[in-house]
């Protein structure tokens, strides 16, 4: 007979959503299992996403900055690449921020169950470890936190080797001499932009007309164009047919989508990104009577699904797939659990792509104000009108605000250029407490810095930018 334990909450699922909401139920005083069946917490996110992929970001660009940006500032220096140590180094973070997670599970006595979880019933979670063994968990709360995987495409099967997907991408043991993306999402290009600052010829192939769907069009062609510059040759508006591969690379089979001849491309790796898919297989939704869309989604209302105790946040349910998004999720489904009132703005999710340069956003685009019939205004600032960004030879790129043409309320920012990622964030803060271009407009920043820009932006709204 399996094991019972009696939780107030258990999570299936370890990523961003699924730790947060273990821990945050562990600071609410909840009785709280987490069943995750990685050999570490912190799901895709931290073991094969966000956090190494920002590592090999990081690392790429110090390199190519060395080895072109460094004779230009007086500084002369020839570097070597060293690829091992730079996955090591990867490596070493992931681990370090996988025990920090371990680590508050203990101070907030949250349980870690490791195996693979399933629903088998109305406050049962049944979880099979790596040696077979089962246990049953029994619970009040059931919240599904499984995230998501890469989507898949027919005719291009994914072997790690010549054909990766953003997993197998974190780990190619040599720079390929030339590499070709499928899709031009923010997960390809930050990928792709690793290896081509380490030496790789890379060419992208994107169905749709345009890169970067869903972020505002000015600031998606403006990407576009710096890309090129450094070397990424696009092909839009191409669906792939077919691969094929060898002991020496891969033979990528393209066609326009509006009808024409098919070509053939050619590549030593080929990087499957054509986004994710929800991760909601073989949990036993069928026990609890919940059914997934088409798409694998979950429906919820506050995070509660159609079943009575069993809820779901993060990537298995609608909304941008962002480990920010499941975190806030996460927090507010605990604490709807525990009485409170837990609330996410689904307004104001940035999002980032942490190139060079660097894309960022938050709010509406002017495209959707269009489509909603909403009259607003724009306020531009160029970098290369920034001192801060001027001396340091990061020029490149704008900030634009939109906002409320009758209220002056601050309807979306969308910035390119350096450091956006980390800036967005004051944006951010103003939208959730409803500001107005002017609050931002006349709040002082210090100078010289990037945040300047912010600034001068929003001042743009009313007219009154200071630049020549």
């Amino acid at each position: 007979m399996a094991d019972q334990t009696q939780y107030d909450v258990v999570i299936i699922g370890g990523g961003p959503g699924g730790y947060n909401a273990a821990i945050r139920a562990g600071q609410l005083g909840l009785k709280v299992a987490c069943v995750e069946m990685r050999k570490t917490l912190g799901g895709t996110c931290l073991n094969v996403g966000c956090i190494p992929s920002k590592a090999l970001l990081h690392a790429s660009e110090m390199y190519e900055e060395a080895k072109t940006g460094f004779a230009s500032l007086g500084i002369k220096v020839s570097p070597e690449l060293d690829l091992p140590q730079m996955h090591k180094q990867k490596a070493d973070s992931v681990d370090q921020l996988t025990k920090g997670i371990q680590f508050l599970f203990k101070k907030y006595k949250a349980d870690w169950v490791k195996g693979q979880g399933r629903i088998a019933g109305p406050g049962k979670v049944v979880v099979k470890a790596e040696d077979g063994s089962e246990q049953t968990l029994e619970t009040k709360n059931i919240i599904i936190a499984t995230g998501s995987e890469p989507s898949r495409l027919p005719g291009v099967e994914v072997d790690q080797k010549r054909i990766v997907d953003s997993t197998g991408a974190l780990t190619i043991p040599d720079v390929p001499k030339k590499l070709i993306v499928i899709g031009a999402g923010i997960i390809g290009l930050e990928l792709g932009s690793v290896w081509r600052r380490l030496g790789a010829e890379m060419e992208v192939v994107e169905y749709l007309d345009r890169i970067i769907p869903g972020a505002d069009g000015e600031v998606a062609t403006a990407f576009q164009r710096s890309l090129t510059k450094q070397g990424v040759k696009f092909h839009l508006g191409m669906k792939v047919t077919g691969a094929t591969t060898s002991d020496t690379g891969v033979k990528l089979t393209v066609e326009p989508k509006a009808g024409g001849p098919a070509e053939t491309l050619e590549a030593d790796v080929v990087l499957l990104a054509v986004g994710r898919r929800p991760f909601t297989e073989n949990l036993g939704l069928d026990s609890v009577g919940i059914k997934a869309d088409p798409r694998g989604f979950i429906d919820t209302d506050h995070y509660k699904t159609s079943a009575p105790g069993v809820w779901a946040i993060g990537d298995v349910t609608h909304g941008p797939m962002l480990a920010h998004k499941a975190e806030d999720e996460a927090v507010a489904c605990i604490e709807l659990i525990a009485g409170k009132a837990g609330h996410v703005n689904y307004d104001v999710i940035p999002g980032v792509i942490y190139t060079t340069p660097e894309v960022a956003w938050v709010g509406k685009t002017e495209e959707e104000l269009k489509a909603a019939g909403v009259a607003y205004k724009i306020g531009k600032f160029p970098f290369s009108a920034n001192s801060r960004a001027k001396v340091n030879h990061e020029a490149e790129g704008f900030v634009k605000v939109l906002a409320d043409a009758t209220t002056d309320r601050i309807l979306g920012v969308h910035m390119i250029g350096p450091s956006v990622g980390e800036m967005i964030g004051e944006y951010c803060v103003a939208m959730e407490f409803g500001g107005a271009s002017e609050d931002v407009a006349r709040t002082c920043h210090p100078h010289p810095t990037r945040s300047e820009a912010l600034r001068q932006a929003a001042m743009g709204v009313e007219g009154w930018t200071m630049q020549a």
